[in-house]
């Protein structure tokens, strides 16, 4: 059986904050599918992995429970939890809502730089693609939509947005080599581009609708593939 957590095999930064690396490291993991529902996270276990003591532990553990990412069971256990839909919607929701005023905006004012640093990133995701590399198609993904918020001066909202989306994010990679979703992912990055080059603010929030709804159509086919990955 796999070790999750070999001591000796993650390098604490002494100059930043420990507890925040100990949060962020688990919860990309978690996001990534490395760690599946169920898994269990030991205090013990995961302050001999970060060469830390068990306070910072703890802290990050209470902020991915906060996240719905963990089931905390006070003195007994820490567990992986499986994805909450619900959670996942209100998410979307919330995405859906800001990348359409996003794309608005971009596409009123196209700006060439921006379109042809989002094309290149189109080619990086057909490349991970040609290569069934989901985890570096998956980081592309996440670098496209995120310039589109800084481009339109609102990485802020971006970073407050993704602190909500870790559910709806588990659920997007699952997604990714069902029924070839991925190729349909990498047509709608392309559709959303041309609008934003062409000026038309108002295909690109159609194509941004069409681009970030999509998943919710393959709902039944992800838990059939995937049973235990979902809440019931």
């Amino acid at each position: 059986m796999t070790q999750l957590f070999m001591p000796g095999s993650f390098r604490l930064d002494r100059m930043r904050n420990a507890s925040v690396q100990v949060f962020d490291h688990l919860r990309e993991r978690i996001i990534s599918l490395d760690l599946k529902p169920g898994a269990q996270l030991q205090r013990d276990e995961l302050a001999a992995y970060f060469d830390l003591s068990s306070t910072p532990v703890r802290d990050a553990l209470t902020r991915l429970g906060e996240e719905g990412l963990v089931d905390i069971v006070p003195k007994q256990s820490t567990a992986v939890r499986a994805i909450d839909v619900d959670s996942a919607r209100q998410a979307h929701f919330l995405r859906l809502s800001l990348e359409l005023e996003i794309v608005h905006i971009l596409a009123h004012a196209p700006d060439r730089q921006l379109v042809t640093s989002l094309e290149n990133i189109v080619s990086q995701q057909a490349l991970a693609l040609s290569h069934r590399d989901f985890a570096t198609f998956a980081q592309a993904d996440q670098t496209f939509h995120r310039q589109m918020f800084a481009a339109a001066q609102a990485e802020t909202l971006w970073h407050w947005m993704r602190r909500q989306s870790g559910q709806l994010d588990r659920l997007r990679r699952l997604h990714l080599p069902i029924k070839e979703q991925a190729a349909n992912i990498l047509a709608d990055h392309a559709g959303i581009v041309a609008a934003i080059a062409d000026g038309d603010p108002g295909q690109a929030q159609r194509n941004i609708r069409a681009h970030l709804s999509g998943m919710f159509t393959q709902l039944d086919a992800i838990r059939a593939e995937h049973p235990d990955w979902l809440l019931p």
